[in-house]
């Protein structure tokens, strides 16, 4: 291996990307040509997992560290978001069979290359792309992975209500609501005034009354747009007047 091939090899393995990716329009920017590449795909120092993306051969692939690589080098935004982020915060009521489930929130222009879609990682990647949260509340969780954002869990568990009831049910939504003593009425302020889903706002302010945390006397009601219609969030269930919403017969019976 000639010196030059030797030391840019050397600089790309001391970067700390363990169990993460590299992608080819990231590391031409860096000084890597297209026959540097070659050479060490066919030196099996690079693995290619799909085109342009590639791996130090060997290493066991990581949700975390592929998601932290794939935003950092292509520039991308891609968070944790939903159950998978309250989880982070301490929060794990919520607990999936089979592997884990990441929950991993986008914006509708930034599309999910496919390769990420078919990836085997150490948790199965679920996506959803929403512009509900005008304001969206963001946070580092790990200073190993900088470029890897996470909902707050006052954003978190909004976006669980939002992916109701086809990735969660409402009553074990409420199980986990039981458990948000600590939320910031500020930052549920914030979001609820600038979210434009009526259903999420209602179902949460129901929530969190029947919850009974001192948060809830904290909020300013009048300033959150609930719309004037009925929602239905199922077919069969009971009404509740004051949120105009008609929730599942369990959850509102739950004592």
């Amino acid at each position: 291996m000639g010196v030059e091939l030797k030391n840019k090899l050397n600089q790309l393995l001391l970067k700390k990307n363990q169990g993460g990716l590299y992608f080819s329009t990231w590391l031409k920017k860096n000084g890597y040509s297209d026959q540097l590449l070659k050479k060490y795909r066919e030196s099996e120092w690079l693995s290619a997992l799909s085109s342009g993306v590639m791996y130090r051969t060997g290493d066991k692939l990581q949700s975390f560290a592929v998601l932290n690589s794939y935003n950092e080098q292509i520039n991308k935004n891609f968070y944790i978001a939903a159950h998978s982020a309250l989880e982070l915060s301490g929060f794990n009521h919520y607990v999936p069979m089979g592997k884990p489930l990441l929950v991993i929130g986008h914006s509708k222009k930034q599309l999910v290359p496919f390769w990420m879609k078919k990836v085997d990682l150490d948790r199965t990647l679920k996506f959803f792309s929403t512009e509900t949260f005008s304001k969206p509340q963001l946070s580092t969780f790990s200073n190993e992975y900088p470029q890897l954002m996470a909902s707050i869990p006052e954003q978190a568990f909004l976006e669980c209500l939002l992916l109701a009831p086809k990735q969660y049910s409402f009553m074990d939504l409420f199980y986990i609501m039981e458990q948000l003593t600590t939320l910031r009425p500020e930052i549920l302020q914030l979001l609820l005034e600038n979210t434009d889903n009526i259903k999420v706002k209602r179902i949460f302010l129901y929530m969190a009354e029947k919850a009974g945390h001192y948060w809830f006397d904290s909020l300013d009601i009048n300033k959150i747009n609930l719309g004037s219609g009925k929602h239905k969030l199922t077919e069969k269930g009971v009404y509740v007047p004051k949120y105009k919403i008609t929730i599942p017969k369990d959850l509102y019976e739950y004592e």
